[in-house]
C-alpha cells in the first residue's frame, strides 16, 4: 500500500480520498476549506496543514482542482516538496494545453505523471465507479492504474501528456449537447400531451436511447436514481458542465474545428448560469428550455 498525498478534497476530491483510505492507502489530505479536511478526516484521511506536508515523504500525489492555474499553482509547491520519482496524477477537468505545462513541470523534476479526469459525478465518487481518462507516458499509467482502481473503473489510456483531458471534454460535449435534445424532447412531448412515461419507454428501447435519458432522466419518474426525483440537486452541477462545454469550445478554437452544436450548447449553458442556477443538477436546465420561447421561422 502506498503513502499518497490528495490535494483537493471537495466534492469530488473528498469521497475519492476516502476510497483510497477504504483501499488501505495511508492518505493525507490538504484543502483550503476547514469543512473539507473534516469531512476527510472523517473518512480516515490524515489532514495536513500545507501541499508541503501532505506531499513530503509520499509516494503519489493525487490533485482534483477547479481549474489550470491551480494546477500548476499547485504542482509547482508539491514539486518543490516531492522526492524524484514520485507519481504525480491530476484528476481535475483542464484545458488540454495547462496539463501538458504540468507534464512538462513534473519532467523536468524526475516525475512521473499522468492527467486522469473522470466522468461519474459526484455519486461516482463515493461509489468508486468513476470512468478515468488518461494521458502520460506507458509506465507513468502503469504505475498509476493500481491507485486509480481504488477509485473506479474503466481506467483508459487514452495516449500522450493531455490526452486525457482532450478525452473529457470531447466526452462532455457530447453529454451536454444529449442532455439538452433530451430535455427538448420531454418538452415537446408535454405540450403533445404525451407522458414523461411514454415517451421514455419509447425512446429508452428506440433510437432516441442515450446514457443522458436512461440513467439520468431529466424528468421525475422513469429512472427514479436521477437528480430530477431529488429537486435536481448535483450530481454534476450546471455550472461545472458550462466550463467544461467551454473548455471544448476553446480546444474547438484553437484547433480549427467546427462544432456549432456544442457551440449552441455552451451558450445555453452559459445562460443557464447566469440565470443563477449554476448550482443545480446539468440536468435541470429542462425548466430554462421551457420557459424559452420558440424561435420565429
Amino acid at each position: 500500500m502506498a503513502t499518497i498525498a490528495f490535494i483537493g478534497l471537495g466534492n469530488m476530491g473528498g469521497p475519492m480520498a476516502a476510497n483510497l483510505v477504504k483501499a488501505g492507502h495511508a492518505v493525507r489530505g490538504h484543502d483550503l476549506i476547514e469543512a473539507n479536511r473534516e469531512a476527510a478526516r472523517a473518512a480516515g484521511v490524515v489532514p495536513a496543514g500545507s501541499i508541503a506536508e501532505a506531499v513530503a515523504g509520499a509516494a503519489v500525489v493525487v490533485t482534483m482542482l477547479p481549474a489550470g492555474r491551480h494546477v500548476l499553482a499547485v504542482w509547482e509547491e508539491a514539486l518543490a516538496s516531492a522526492a524524484p520519482g514520485t507519481l504525480l496524477i491530476d484528476s481535475s477537468t483542464i484545458d488540454v494545453d495547462s496539463a501538458r505545462r504540468a507534464h512538462a513541470m513534473a519532467a523536468e523534476r524526475g516525475c512521473p505523471s499522468i492527467d486522469a479526469p473522470v466522468s461519474g459525478g459526484t455519486g461516482g465518487a463515493a461509489a468508486g465507479t468513476l470512468t478515468f481518462m488518461c494521458g502520460g507516458e506507458p509506465a507513468a499509467f502503469t504505475a498509476a492504474e493500481p491507485i486509480l482502481k481504488a477509485m473506479g473503473r474503466p481506467i483508459v489510456h487514452c495516449g500522450p501528456a493531455g490526452n486525457g483531458q482532450a478525452a473529457k471534454i470531447c466526452n462532455n460535449m457530447i453529454l451536454g449537447i444529449s442532455m439538452i435534445g433530451v430535455c427538448e424532447a420531454f418538452v415537446l412531448a408535454e405540450r403533445l400531451g404525451l407522458s414523461h412515461q411514454a415517451l421514455f419507454d419509447v425512446a429508452s428501447t428506440s433510437s432516441g436511447q442515450c446514457w443522458s435519458l436512461t440513467t439520468y432522466c431529466p424528468v421525475p419518474g422513469p429512472v427514479p436514481t436521477s437528480p430530477a426525483n431529488r429537486d435536481y440537486v448535483p450530481g454534476f452541477a450546471a455550472a461545472l458542465m458550462r466550463k467544461d462545454l467551454d473548455l471544448a469550445q476553446e480546444a474547438a478554437r484553437s484547433t480549427g474545428v467546427a462544432t456549432p452544436l456544442g457551440a449552441e450548447a455552451a451558450g445555453l449553458y452559459a445562460a443557464f448560469a447566469e440565470a443563477g442556477q449554476g448550482g443545480t443538477d446539468f440536468s435541470s436546465i429542462i425548466a430554462f428550455l421551457r420557459s424559452r420561447k420558440p424561435e420565429a421561422p
